[in-house]
């Protein structure tokens, strides 16, 4: 049997050859002494080797990317809530969040706004609910065009009819809030059409019952409004706020139809004539205000001006279903 020299037998614990140990560094084949200018380890135990794993996740980071691609909306955002209502009005839902790792839209929201540079001192947010002389000022310019119409027809001017369906136009102009859309205006000039139409078919009384239901129209918006932004504050998920939208755009309609049938009533006029125009014009004036799409606002308005009876309160019903489909989502309660 051969037998091996123990002073040429390797250790019995010794390391591989390809091993990291400081005397392999030093001495061995397979690397080199510290400074002496040979090229580093690039085994996968190395520095170097370690580091690119690292820079191929930094690059492969979903929320840093949408991040850059929605920087401005993010580095503008005053709280979590405006960011979330703006991804939603670019058509990332709850679903498209899981993409980036997130149960919701809202968390998604939180990480954006954490990881965005905002300034130290920052634009306060505006009250819920308005309050202060601008505020008073334009409850007074809601009250214009009730006192302008009875005043008018109190003194048995002819142009009663016409100076009610000028300020129940321009209220609807008042509130308004940029959208897309090529012609921002032929909202406004189709609602002053159907006004000045229903006045020229039913008579100044019409016109006077509109007149009065300007102001419960402004104040059950301004309700709506300040409610829909507690609820979005409250919401945890673009479901979560819908659910909790709709019931509240309902009962701010109810609230109207009754105003307006009160309305009707003191300026003498029939009910199944004023009450689906007001329900119009105020289902009008909620859209603009929070920015909807004007072409179902338009169609809805095209339809009121058929000189048939139930031509008013389909188009009541018709914008009654899209303000319910757009006044539930996040991103028309964002602040302008």
């Amino acid at each position: 049997m051969t037998t091996v020299d123990p002073e040429i037998a390797p250790p019995p614990h010794s390391a591989p050859l390809n091993s990291a140990s400081p005397a392999f560094d030093a001495r061995g084949s397979g690397g080199s002494a510290p400074g002496n200018g040979a090229a580093p380890d690039r085994t996968p135990e190395g520095g170097e080797a370690a580091a690119r794993p690292a820079r191929r996740r930094a690059a492969g980071d979903p929320v840093k990317a949408l991040l850059h691609r929605h920087r401005e909306l993010c580095e503008r955002a005053v709280d979590p809530l405006e960011i979330a209502a703006g991804l939603e009005a670019h058509g990332i839902t709850d679903r498209t969040a899981a993409r980036f790792r997130h149960r919701d839209v809202f968390s998604l929201a939180e990480e954006l706004y954490a990881r965005s540079p905002h300034e130290e001192v920052s634009a306060a947010a505006p009250a819920l609910v308005p309050a202060g002389p601008a505020a008073f000022r334009r409850f007074g310019y809601a009250l214009l065009p009730a006192a302008l119409a009875c005043a008018a027809a109190a003194a048995g001017q002819t142009w009663a009819a016409a100076a009610a369906v000028v300020a129940v136009a321009a209220a609807l102009v008042w509130p308004g809030r940029a959208a897309g859309g090529r012609f921002p205006y032929v909202a406004h000039l189709l609602a002053a059409a159907v006004a000045g139409w229903a006045v020229y078919r039913h008579g100044t009384a019409l016109a006077v019952g509109l007149a009065l239901a300007v102001a419960p129209g402004h104040l059950a918006a301004a309700a709506f409004a300040a409610g829909a932004r507690a609820r979005l504050d409250g919401s945890r998920a673009l479901e979560d706020f819908a659910d909790r939208a709709r019931p509240l755009l309902l009962g701010a309609v109810a609230l109207f139809g009754g105003a307006a049938a009160v309305a009707a009533q003191l300026a003498g006029t029939p009910l199944p004539v004023a009450v689906p125009l007001a329900l119009v014009f105020f289902l009008t004036r909620l859209l603009l205000r929070h920015g909807a799409h004007r072409a179902p606002v338009g169609a809805a308005l095209a339809l009121a001006l058929v000189p048939v009876p139930a031509a008013a309160p389909a188009a009541a019903a018709g914008l009654l279903v899209h303000a319910v489909l757009a006044l539930s989502r996040a991103s028309a309660h964002a602040r302008p």
